[in-house]
């Protein structure tokens, strides 16, 4: 049964951290807010993404140094693996992570006594451009009405079109679901599709936890997009921990086959077959504008089903936004949780202020893949800045010049400085290694205010640390960085 409509300054479709980062701003302005969330509370990034995974990513580099002491004088160690266990850990981790950053946020005024943030659970659809009907899992129904609407339904793992796949048990990313069906038991073997983000940190750290894993892209190498010193240094890297990649590969068909999965590819013009306890399906992500009712609110999308909008966040009809995942690329953006709570609270503004629109800048957007080491990048690479037709100059060196690197006996990974050559202007910055994720704000924000390679020498940096890298790539334009003394520029 359907109520009457419940009114709202602003509808937000979504409750992850898009959607929170608008309501709050909504409720700081005095306005009224209601979410919405078919799932769970929080969305993708607290019950299935980077919380989740980055928990049992830091349990597995556990495992894994104990077994592997870097430093003469300490015996390896066997660390036994309970994984239930574990799994029990991150979901405890989770639950209060969500309480006390989502649960605690909602239904209830704040310490200024501006009107309580709403969220009603259920599957959501606009009716018409300024309603949407939410209906929960005992068929029951609300009609909510928004002067202003917010679409912030995130993203979904892409599932390819592959012979078998749909007849054959398989994982995506929300394997690692909080308080949803999950996987508990450690596989014996894992086979992955997918070369990206996803497929590497979730491939590192099964095969921690002692899977044998074998991951299969399509792609000549992992990390399509990214600088080809980057993914060469770590496919390296995950090889020599027992890692099988397979690059180049097109996978005809997938199948049960004994007490797992079977998967059939084609690689240099022979055929050749896999066989797992599970198979991962990390192929991607994709926007959640399916079933959702955009074409009865008026909404277009473009590529890959992602909202169009504008630099203010407004799609094709007026009174409606959208941000976070659901947009995709568009205006340069990515698929990212800060990227999502930076433009939330934009969306909102340009929504319920009434003051003059403020516009995106997608330009500089630190991202970090955590792998051990870990991939940290921002600005463009290489490849890309040619192709804006920045006259480019790059250079890249090894981290073992870097004295922290040799310190801590951990030397893996390079570091890659891309200029636009006639300004010495920093465009890009990519680094494969030791707190690669810490280092990169360093950079980020070099990037951010026009930094050149100039303004890296002559910043001091703390010895020894890894952000050190920065400044030896900057240095390496110009001299030799292996005939340095410590410190010196």
């Amino acid at each position: 049964m359907t109520s009457r409509y419940e009114r709202y300054d602003l509808l937000i479709l979504g409750s992850g951290s898009t959607a929170f980062a608008a309501a709050i701003h909504a409720q700081e302005l005095g306005k009224t807010a209601v979410m919405t969330e078919g799932r769970a509370l929080g969305g993708t990034c607290v019950n299935r993404g980077c919380l989740p995974s980055k928990n049992l990513i830091e349990a597995a580099r556990l495992v894994y140094d104990a077994a592997h002491p870097r430093y003469p004088g300490l015996t390896p160690a066997r660390l036994d693996v309970d994984f239930p266990a574990l799994i029990a850990q991150k979901d405890e981790v989770i639950r209060a992570y969500r309480d006390q950053h989502y649960e605690s946020l909602v239904d209830d005024t704040d310490e200024e006594g501006q009107p309580p943030i709403q969220v009603v659970p259920g599957q959501v659809a606009f009716v018409d451009p300024h309603t949407v009907l939410v209906t929960a899992t005992d068929g029951t129904s609300r009609l909510l009405t928004g002067s202003q609407v917010l679409i912030a339904t995130g993203s979904s793992p892409l599932i390819p079109d592959i012979p078998g796949l749909s007849e054959t048990p398989y994982l995506t990313s929300d394997l690692l679901t909080n308080q949803e069906e999950e996987l508990t038991e450690l596989p014996r073997s894992l086979l992955i599709l997918g070369g990206g983000y996803i497929a590497l940190e979730l491939g590192q750290m099964f095969a921690r936890f002692g899977s044998e894993v074998t991951i299969v892209t399509r792609g000549s190498s992992i990390l399509t997009g990214y600088e080809p010193e980057i993914a060469d240094a770590l496919t390296e890297i995950l090889r020599e921990e027992g890692l099988q990649i397979v690059t180049g590969a097109q996978v005809r068909t997938v199948g049960r086959g004994g007490a797992g999965v079977t998967l059939v590819m084609q690689r240099h013009g022979s055929s050749r077959t896999l066989t797992a306890e599970k198979l991962l399906v990390a192929t991607g992500r994709l926007p959640n504008t399916q079933e959702i009712g955009l074409e009865r609110a008026g909404v277009e999308v473009g590529t890959a089903g992602a909202v169009r909008v504008d630099r203010t966040l407004r799609t094709t009809v007026s009174h409606i936004w959208a941000a976070g995942d659901v947009i995709g690329r568009e205006t340069e953006s990515q698929m990212a949780t800060p990227v999502g709570a930076h433009d939330g609270k934009i969306a909102a503004h340009n929504a319920l202020s009434g003051e003059p629109l403020r516009q995106v800048d997608h330009t500089v957007i630190p991202r970090t893949i955590f792998t051990d080491p870990q991939v940290a990048v921002v600005g463009l690479p290489d490849e890309e800045a040619v192709a804006a037709r920045i006259e480019c100059d790059c250079n890249t060196i090894p981290l073992s010049v870097v004295p922290r690197a040799g310190a801590i006996r951990d030397t893996r990974g390079v570091i890659k400085m891309v200029l636009d050559a006639p300004t010495r202007r920093v465009v890009g910055v990519s680094m494969l290694g030791v707190n690669a994720g810490e280092v990169i704000g360093e950079a980020a924000m070099a990037l951010r205010f026009g930094a050149t390679t100039d303004d890296f020498i002559d910043l001091i940096h703390v010895y020894p640390t890894m952000a050190e890298a920065l400044k030896l790539v900057a240095i390496s334009f110009t001299k030799d960085v292996n005939r340095l003394s410590c410190c010196a520029t």
